[in-house]
């Protein structure tokens, strides 16, 4: 009878990191996705719902990593097989999102909407921008120190968040300044593209070698 593998010390503490940052990224976004997506409708900013929207979708993303996380700490080991599906699932969510983006950009366009202001919808994109860029780099660290795709997946999916969280707020505060509506759909074909380059990578379990 084979004995069930046991974790070093040293990969249970990481991986024990990794949830507590997985866990803290489902209840900040659920917060941040809740306040966005009510400024948004309360001041008619298209863009403040999407980034709202888009942390729901990181979320769902967290939420994969967190149960497998949850799981290789119970058992002592990871199953390589539903690893693979989970891994799977996420990069998924990049696509989604992607594809949200790209249909709201192309809508911005088409409709010629633009951005309203709201200091509170601003100061929740300066607060996305401060804590975001940390809360990645903490996951990427974790997740090379691993050697870990699905960690260092999620970390790529906040870092898609801090791009989003960039791009909605330069729309508000660049709209004030010169009226030009079409910079913000421009830059989510951008961050769409880069969400594309993610997914495939995680798709196909790439992403340790990305030392960008």
């Amino acid at each position: 009878m084979s004995e069930t593998p046991v974790m070093s010390p040293e990969v249970e503490r990481l991986t024990r990191r990794g949830l507590r940052l997985a866990q803290f990224t489902v209840a900040y976004n659920v917060v941040e996705g809740a306040v966005a997506i009510t400024l948004g409708l309360l001041a008619g900013l298209v863009s403040v719902v999407g980034f709202g929207i888009d942390s729901g979708i990181e979320s769902i993303s967290a939420i994969l990593v967190s149960l497998r996380l949850s799981a290789r700490l119970r058992y002592g080991h990871a199953d390589e097989a539903k690893e693979r599906r989970a891994l799977k699932l996420v990069a998924g969510t990049f696509f989604l999102l992607a594809a949200y983006i790209t249909f709201e950009g192309i809508r911005s366009l088409t409709t010629g909407e633009t951005p309203d202001s709201s200091p509170l919808a601003v100061a929740l994109l300066v607060a996305s921008l401060i804590v975001m860029p940390v809360l990645a780099a903490l996951k990427r660290r974790v997740g090379l120190r691993l050697s870990d795709n699905l960690i260092l997946a999620d970390a790529a999916e906040t870092r898609i968040c801090v791009l989003l969280s960039a791009s909605t707020l330069a729309a508000l505060v660049l709209f004030q300044w010169t009226g030009a509506a079409w910079l913000d759909p421009v830059a989510a074909f951008v961050i769409a593209a880069f969400a594309i380059h993610e997914g495939r990578e995680a798709w196909e379990g790439e992403l340790v070698e990305d030392d960008d």
